[in-house]
């Protein structure tokens, strides 16, 4: 088996190489039979995507059969390990993730190439430059990460095992995601760059790779909110985000990302920031690219990075290499990327998209010094200095708070230029109508529970939660208004009720209200964040009847027992829950020892609600006392980020629904006309 994969490989090697040759030829040359050459090229990148497939069912059939003379099946599986988690083995580890990569791109690049009629030329150009990329990928699963590898001696009898960390549910889906993400930036990039090289006229790759770049954003948005929510439902700290190396590559594309997903409108409306969008395009796939090196290469230290190896260059070189094209070409052809207005007013739509892309630029720029820093530091000093989460903050809380404020700004300014009494007009109650939430906010009693009572003179976190919340109602309110606005108008002239006339609003424009409901949808997970200022979390030796109190909740031990099953033993602690002193929950955190890798881990029990979570973790016992230690977080409004990311799926999914064409009206007079006329015999 393992050798029909290595085969397989090396077919779509050799076939990627012709692919990208044959397609350079053919879009240089002008000679008779270049569109033929072009075809082939086409066709062999076709067949890309069947022989990577090929190699990729090899590996996971591979993990199936507890084949552990794949060195690669033997480090990453084993017998007992569960159906689901064989089968991500495909991305658990380097060389399969690397794998399932040139998988997704040649995915991809399969369904480009069959849609290439949309602009056969344009899409040439993009398909040389996916072919390019996945030569890379090829190279590196070929020569430097061959998952066919064999191992040498005997055959064990059984596997490594699966980390127990990637054992969850999530673990399944989320590097997919993720995955989709990252290697979906590559396909806006390829078009990009094939527009700027062939000076493409006019904005239509844009419209071509809006929803590729869609798309692919909401797959990077879900990848990284699992992802948050495997480190809240694993790690036992307490927490979703911790500023990890790891967790900053998959930030960066998303941000640079999401201000090219707002930039290009500028482009498509006014053909202005041309310049911006080239550059944010290609940053989005570097930085993607970049991510993947730091995972890799072992050059910055992660909990989630893979251990150093030769690798690491390889990526550094390919990361060189694509800056060095872009350049060329960028410098080469620039003169056509000039924009064909120029800013009239600061106070525009144009400017709050400005504005917008140089916070974002901002915020991502900031995640990547920080995140480069301790190696920056080594260079310079010879000792590595590590910044930590408030260094993040302090740069990353405000750029959010100003971003809210653009979004609760931008649809109400007009292009070109915006009145002041237009703008009061427009902006003054839902402003109002956040000053009255910050107020109640404040005045009500902190008994209440979080985050009413806020006092903001009492911490600075206070402050930018109230702040937080503050602005997420502000964008609530514009959101709101908008589509009460646009209700009205088509009400006044069908006569139908306001929520029908809203839903046939946003089907007339299901980009605009799409990207409205995203907005919301991430206000919705800025107010889960805001809550973190009111965590607590308290730790305690718990034997059989003590008590530990904490928020409005106390925990009563009942009693510890365990459990042995094929994969791993696990010892749980069983707490009765009460608030205000009724029994209202029984929580089992659990810990697990997994016998193939040796290895133990945490399973924290956490009880969501609207309100709160309270989160459980049992730590083993002090080897002083022999006495059991349990931690407990209560975290407010945690599930209110759950809540957003959903709504911003939805959001994304609703702006990619194609616009309903607006109903055709005729005037009643004219309806009688019609009615009574008498038709008109054929040949007249």
């Amino acid at each position: 088996m393992a050798q029909i994969g290595s085969y397989a490989l090396l077919l779509a090697l050799a076939l990627s190489i012709y692919s990208f040759a044959a397609g350079i030829v053919a879009l240089l040359s002008q000679q008779h039979g270049s569109e033929r050459l072009g075809e082939t090229a086409r066709r062999a990148g076709i067949v890309v995507f069947a022989a990577v497939l090929l190699a990729s069912v090899v590996l996971v059939i591979s993990a199936f059969r507890d084949d552990f003379s794949v060195a690669y099946i033997f480090h990453h599986s084993n017998r007992d390990l569960p159906a689901p988690y064989k089968f991500a083995t495909l991305w658990s580890g380097q060389e399969g993730s690397l794998l399932f990569w040139s998988l997704l791109l040649a995915a991809y690049g399969f369904v480009l190439r069959l849609r290439y009629k949309t602009d056969p030329r344009l899409f040439a150009y993009a398909s040389v430059v996916l072919a390019g990329v996945q030569i890379f990928f090829l190279l590196l699963v070929n020569f430097a990460a061959n998952p066919f590898g064999l191992m040498t001696g005997s055959i064990p009898a059984d596997g490594s095992g699966l980390n127990p960390l990637l054992q969850y549910p999530e673990m399944v889906i989320h590097p997919p995601m993720l995955y989709l993400g990252y290697v979906g930036f590559t396909v806006p990039f390829a078009f990009a760059l094939g527009a700027l090289i062939m000076k493409y006229p006019g904005e239509k790759w844009i419209h071509i790779t809006r929803r590729w770049t869609m798309v692919t954003w909401g797959f990077l948005t879900c990848g990284i909110f699992l992802g948050a929510h495997w480190a809240y439902s694993v790690l036992g700290w307490g927490g979703y985000w911790g500023w990890d190396p790891v967790e900053n590559a998959s930030l960066m594309p998303w941000l640079v990302g999401t201000a090219f997903l707002h930039s290009v409108m500028m482009q498509e409306k006014r053909g202005m920031l041309k310049v911006w969008n080239m550059w944010l395009v290609f940053a989005t796939f570097w930085l993607a690219i970049l991510g993947t090196f730091l995972t890799r290469s072992g050059i910055i230290s992660s909990v989630h990075a893979f251990a150093q190896s030769s690798i690491g260059s390889w990526f550094a070189w390919f990361l060189g290499i694509t800056l060095a094209v872009f350049l060329f070409f960028f410098f080469k052809n620039k003169d056509h990327l000039r924009s064909e207005h120029k800013l009239e007013s600061l106070v525009s739509r144009e400017s709050s998209f400005l504005f917008n892309n140089l916070l974002f630029v901002l915020l991502c720029f900031t995640v990547l010094w920080g995140t480069w820093f301790p190696k920056i530091s080594e260079l310079v000093q010879g000792n590595q200095v590590t910044v930590g989460a408030p260094f993040y903050n302090r740069v990353a809380i405000p750029v959010v708070l100003l971003l809210l404020i653009l979004t609760a700004l931008g649809p109400l300014l007009a292009w070109r230029k915006t009145s002041f009494e237009s703008l009061k007009r427009n902006f003054r109650w839902p402003f109002l109508g956040s000053v009255a939430v910050a107020i109640f906010l404040m005045i009500t009693p902190q008994s209440w529970g979080s985050p009413f009572g806020l006092r903001p003179w009492q911490d600075v976190a206070y402050l930018y939660s109230l702040m937080a919340i503050s602005l997420a109602v502000l964008v609530t309110f514009t959101v709101a208004s908008e589509f009460i606005r646009g209700g009205r108008v088509i009400a006044k002239h069908t006569g139908q009720g306001m929520y029908a006339s809203m839903v046939q609003l946003t089907h007339r424009n299901t980009r605009r209200y799409g990207g409205y409901i995203v907005h919301f949808g991430v206000v919705v997970v800025v107010i889960g964040i805001a809550g973190a200022a009111f965590n607590q979390d308290k730790e305690q030796e718990m034997a059989y009847g003590d008590k530990m109190s904490i928020g409005a909740y106390t925990l009563v031990c009942r009693s510890y027992t365990q459990e042995e099953n094929a994969n791993y033993g696990s010892e749980w602690a069983v707490l009765d829950v009460y608030k205000h002193g009724k029994q209202i929950d029984t929580l089992t955190p659990e810990r697990r020892f997994y016998r193939a890798s040796r290895q133990t881990s945490t399973m924290p029990y956490i009880r969501s609600t609207i309100n709160e979570d309270l989160y459980l973790v049992y730590e083993g016992q002090n080897p002083d006392t022999g006495r059991p230690i349990l931690k407990a977080h209560l975290n407010p409004l945690v599930m209110w980020i759950w809540l957003g990311v959903w709504i911003i799926l939805g959001g994304t999914v609703l702006a990619l629904v194609p616009n309903a064409p607006a109903p055709i009206r005729v005037p009643a007079a004219r309806l009688v006309e019609t009615t009574n006329a008498v038709p008109v015999a054929t040949g007249d």
